[in-house]
């Protein structure tokens, strides 16, 4: 039984990755639904959560069917990142996962997210505080290193379960590569295998199917999965993996309607969590990757990414369906980068 303090997370656990403009509570809803074990908030910025930003402030929105759930927050100030765990722990999530990992400008050049892989004595301290800061337990996600020659995860990962994380999920990329070039879990399981880690070490990075999850699990011998990029659109790799692990069988591919009632699923409470506009606006980067590769799809999904108006949105998927059902899909959605998205 894998355990982050007092959580248990069954024997090999799944965890859908925090997402910027992904990872809200609409989208891990249909996560949720279709076999994640551990899910995360979108990363929320330290300064902008302190200067009570609505942006930031939603981003504690957490729902009874999600947990368990964890706030991931980022920074680049020790205070600041202290007092905004403190803030986030009276969101009462179950615990607090501090992102070392995120490798875009706007947040490494302001000397937060992966840059602070750059200075592993300040990682520390800022680990330790927000350890200090909580009664919760506290994890970390974070990458093999900056860049090619400063692959430090080794340290990285003793220095900070000295200050008291519960578990490290590794992203098998380094910050200069971004999400370019194949994930490399070699140094994710030398962690793994350093037998002064005691914690749970969780490995992340291009798995997008049942059978690399399976392969990952035996060559590496991590702890769990984490997958982030290939659940959008596609939330069933979750159950997917877990069938294949326990059957050596895939299950049969979602329907056509499955994939409609995904949408609509999500469209809905995209609207009721972020209002009318909002959610309209928001839900329109998922609609491309829950129908990839339907053929003539075109003048549908530009009614989806056009419309303002609920009802011609809805009675657009109604006639996705009517249209596509009995098709089935053979390929799944192709992995798309968004800013942010670790």
């Amino acid at each position: 039984m894998v355990k982050i303090g007092d959580i248990e997370l069954g024997e090999f656990p799944l965890m859908l990755a925090p997402m910027e403009d992904v990872s809200d509570p609409p989208f891990r809803q249909v996560c949720k639904e279709n076999g994640a074990d551990m899910m995360y908030t979108e990363f929320i910025s330290s300064e902008g959560l302190i200067r009570n930003a609505a942006k930031s402030t939603m981003k504690l929105d957490i729902f009874p069917y999600e947990r368990p759930v964890g706030i991931q927050l980022f920074g680049s100030d020790v205070e600041t990142m202290a007092e905004c765990t403190r803030i986030a722990t009276r969101a009462n999530p179950d615990l607090i996962d501090i992102n070392y990992g995120c490798p875009v400008k706007k947040v490494a050049c302001k000397g937060a997210g992966a840059a602070l892989l750059q200075d592993i004595p300040l990682m520390a301290r800022m680990t330790e505080a927000v350890v200090k800061a909580t009664h919760l337990p506290v994890t970390v996600k974070t990458r093999l290193g900056w860049n090619e020659e400063t692959k430090n995860i080794e340290e990285v990962a003793e220095r900070l379960q000295d200050v008291g994380i519960q578990a490290l999920s590794i992203h098998g990329r380094t910050r200069a590569q971004m999400y370019k070039g194949e994930a490399d879990w070699r140094l994710i399981a030398k962690v793994k295998e350093n037998p002064r880690i005691k914690i749970p070490i969780f490995g992340n990075g291009d798995i997008d199917s049942p059978q690399k999850a399976l392969e990952y699990r035996n060559r590496f011998g991590v702890d769990g999965i984490m997958i982030g990029r290939a659940s959008i659109g596609y939330p069933w790799i979750f159950n997917e993996i877990k069938h294949y692990f326990a059957t050596g069988e895939m299950l049969p591919l979602p329907t056509m309607k499955q994939r409609v009632a995904a949408a609509r699923k999500h469209l809905e409470f995209s609207l009721e969590w972020k209002g009318e506009r909002q959610g309209i606006l928001e839900m329109r980067r998922h609609y491309a990757n829950y129908f990839r590769g339907l053929p003539n799809f075109k003048p549908l999904r530009m009614i989806l990414v056009q419309s303002l108006e609920v009802e011609e949105l809805f009675a657009t998927l109604d006639g996705v369906l009517a249209e596509f059902d009995g098709y089935f899909l053979e390929t799944k959605a192709k992995q798309v980068e968004y800013a942010g998205v670790d």
